[in-house]
């Protein structure tokens, strides 16, 4: 995941440690603010016994608010995000754009790995590690996925995920003005995931914070320009693309948190037995 941008801190490492602490409060604390303005604005449940079923599965008490935060997001990727993705596919070949989504998604490999460990599959951290390791070095610095190739394709995890792991619940969903779908538990593991994220701590100097945002602007732009057609397609088609896309995130975020859970491979790989 492409996380927040942060100032550089100093070289000394016993100097650098209260910032990289602070900031990872910070980014809990843009999670935390976003719930807690919403903790007042919840619609009561219905009292009929059909309405209150659908209420309940929706798990969307925020409803009024959210759709706002939706139409608002759509609004300003109408008029901003969606022209750049799309001059950014008509300018960039196919292939190039693979290579960017590469490189984005080697790049999260250590939230992936920190994150299964935290869920408690050896197995899976370690297929994370393998794969940062051979796309670092022999995918060009992940711009190949030659790991896949390998016999180590990518799988997703992140601190919400592992959060669900542990039994914690999701939570009302949650539409985030400019982020999307999410929900009580995923806004406050996206602050975690943010502090996880080594390449949010780049030092100044070198070029490393100059990549830093570049990497971030370019993997934001990568990721829309990857669900053009789609997104469109919805808004096209469904009659209520909204419910829609809610319907869609629940189901994607159960499917992955089951998939962890019942993951038991054996720590080591199949060929070292």
């Amino acid at each position: 995941m492409t996380g927040s941008i942060f100032s550089p801190s100093r070289s000394s490492a016993s100097a650098r440690r209260p910032r990289l602490v602070a900031r990872l409060i910070a980014g809990l604390g843009v999670s935390g603010l976003v719930l807690a303005t919403l903790a007042g604005c919840a619609a009561p449940p219905p009292k009929d016994p059909d309405e209150l079923a659908e209420y309940r599965e929706a798990n969307d008490p925020y409803e009024s608010m959210n759709r706002k935060f939706y139409d608002i997001t759509m609004k300003l990727d109408k008029y901003s995000l969606r022209p750049v993705a799309q001059a950014y596919v008509w300018a960039v070949p196919y292939r190039v754009r693979q290579s960017m989504g590469n490189m984005s998604q080697t790049m999260n490999e250590p939230v992936v790995f920190f994150t299964d460990v935290g869920a408690g599959k050896p197995r899976r951290a370690g297929d994370a590690f393998v794969r940062w390791c051979i796309n670092m070095v022999a995918g060009i610095g992940g711009l190949i996925d030659v790991a896949k190739y390998a016999g180590y394709p990518h799988h997703d995890d992140d601190a919400g995920l592992t959060l669900a792991t542990w039994g914690v619940p999701s939570g009302p969903y949650l539409f985030l003005p400019m982020m999307g779908p999410s929900s009580f538990r995923d806004g406050i593991g996206y602050g975690i995931d943010v502090g996880l994220s080594p390449w949010n701590y780049v030092p100044s100097g070198y070029g490393l914070l100059t990549f830093n945002w570049a990497y971030n602007i370019m993997g934001m732009i990568n990721a829309r320009a990857d669900h053009l057609d789609a997104l469109d397609q919805l808004q096209k088609d469904a009659l209520d693309p909204y419910a829609t896309i809610r319907s869609a995130y629940q189901q994607q975020r159960k499917a992955l948190a089951d998939t962890i859970s019942h993951d038991r491979r054996a720590t080591v790989p199949d060929w070292y037995n």
